[in-house]
């Protein structure tokens, strides 16, 4: 598969899929927000072996993508932009005729645009998310303070960007992760949250699921931290999940 194109944007994208001919079911692999000054360069880099992973050990195809602002991939970082990234993979995934069905899988932030895109979105077939935030509100206490951090992180490059400060954080605290889930049933959807996470709650997993109802299936993982893409056991999670809905 070729780059994604977004917005007239070009990002990177790496795809895998089982060997034999026939269409299968795709997943949509989202990694979360960068952390650390610099971040933003390797963001994501982990997530094409899990993809390839994926095709050998549960027979379905994954695409995984550098989000704008990210990687090598231009722009710069903004709520709308990503979610509307996560649109164009769906888009490119379903132009292809050996694509069956598309899911997505999201891992801490990517886990809120998965829960959102779906909620939008009824080509979505079903998700995983792994410490996924139910609300944004607290992450950006300052609008002024959280632009200067994504510039240090680099997922905001370009100078004069964003043009109007407060209206790009508001855009970010105003998503309704919560009001999203309530509209993600029947599909299925596998919710996973660490025990131990110390960056988002696992009240958060637990409000998710009370928004979702009883069809969502939550998997805690005890003494689990935030960062379930490294945990053994939330990868097994996964393409245990994805056994069972091929």
């Amino acid at each position: 598969m070729e780059d994604i194109v977004s917005d007239g944007l070009r990002l990177p994208a790496r795809f895998a899929r089982p060997a034999g001919a026939g269409r299968v079911p795709a997943i949509v692999l989202l990694p979360g927000f960068p952390r650390g000054t610099g971040g933003a360069a390797m963001s994501g880099h982990t997530y094409p072996p899990l993809a390839e992973r994926i095709a050998r050990d549960a027979g379905w195809a994954a695409l995984t993508f550098q989000y704008r602002g990210t990687g090598s991939a231009a722009g710069n970082f903004s709520i709308d932009g990503w979610l509307a990234d996560v649109r164009a993979a769906i888009d490119a995934l379903l132009m292809r005729p050996d694509i069956a069905s598309v899911y997505l899988a999201g891992f801490r932030l990517g886990g809120s645009l998965a829960i959102v895109t779906a909620a939008d979105d009824r080509r979505v077939r079903g998700l995983a998310t792994f410490s996924a935030p139910e609300s944004l509100v607290t992450w950006v206490p300052d609008a002024e303070r959280f632009v200067e951090y994504c510039r240090r992180v680099g997922v905001v490059r370009d100078e004069g960007f964003p043009p109007d400060v407060s209206a790009w954080a508001r855009s970010i605290t105003k998503l309704d992760i919560g009001r999203a889930a309530r509209a993600v049933p029947p599909r299925p959807w596998l919710l996973v949250h660490g025990t131990d996470d110390d960056i988002v709650p696992i009240e958060h997993a637990h409000r998710l699921a009370a928004a979702a109802g009883a069809q969502v299936e939550v998997r805690e993982i005890q003494h689990g931290a935030h960062r379930l893409r490294h945990d053994p056991r939330a990868i097994a999670m996964l393409l245990g999940w994805l056994e069972r809905h091929h």
